[in-house]
């Protein structure tokens, strides 16, 4: 969410009616995150002045660790040097830190091509855009899903309840600090999810969304101590329930 964010932002940064504009203070500090959406706080650091040059010599981005060759246009200004500097800025103090973790498996070599792309600057600000919207697709539609055996026919799935909340076993990446609760696209995943997890006897899936409309799933080394809550579907292991009475 955050780097998606960023990426709007710097796209409209690339596309403004000032011309494109380059932030020169890019640091993590410097951006909030209001409502869902990552905004600059201070836009005293920002220019829309391109560095002129004669020739593509004169049009080096130089950072840290690495220097990027780029075009002088015939306006004798360096092409797209604004833009490419605050996409690699992205890169190295967001997109490295956030892009390789939380991420569905089946997503993690889409978002390592971007993180790739953007590190070498092969991508410019539009590619980047499109191959973020490309995932968040992916994700939204549970499109990355790869086909697999049915897994929720082994559940028993009781409506309208759901156990009591307390500590838990954790995981990664959690919604909260106390228990494994994880976004999914369907109970069929909750059920592969929980499936893969050795601790996880159950799991209840309530009407919380994330901001991309995902419901969240709790999953429990445990159900015992049901209580009723209309808005929850509690799944239990066949396996864990057997001998027991419900």
């Amino acid at each position: 969410q955050i780097c998606l964010s960023l990426v709007k932002l710097l796209f409209y940064l690339a596309h403004s009616p000032l011309g494109s504009i380059v932030l020169l203070d890019f640091q993590p500090r410097q951006f909030v995150m209001v409502d869902g959406n990552l905004k600059v706080t201070d836009m005293d650091d920002a220019s829309t002045e391109e560095l002129s040059c004669k020739e593509d010599n004169d049009c080096t981005l130089d950072f840290p660790t690495k220097s990027f060759p780029l075009k002088c246009s015939v306006t004798g200004k360096c092409e797209g040097i604004n833009e490419r500097k605050n996409l690699f800025n992205a890169y190295r103090y967001f997109f490295t830190y956030l892009l390789p973790h939380s991420a569905p498996p089946a997503l993690r070599p889409l978002l390592s091509d971007i993180l790739n792309a953007t590190g070498d600057l092969r991508y410019g600000i539009n590619e980047t855009m499109k191959a973020f919207e490309e995932v968040l697709h992916l994700y939204k539609s549970g499109l990355y899903l790869q086909k697999r055996p049915l897994l929720l026919k082994d559940y028993i799935s009781l409506k309208g309840f759901r156990t009591v909340e307390g500590e838990d076993y954790k995981c990664w990446p959690s919604y909260s600090h106390l228990g494994c609760l994880l976004s999914i696209h369907s109970a069929e995943e909750a059920a592969a999810i929980c499936n893969s997890q050795s601790r996880c006897q159950s799991f209840i899936v309530t009407q919380q969304r994330t901001w991309t409309g995902r419901p969240l799933a709790s999953f429990q080394s445990s159900w015992t101590d049901l209580i009723p809550d209309t808005n929850a579907v509690v799944y239990i292991k066949r396996s864990a329930s057997s001998g027991e009475r419900l």
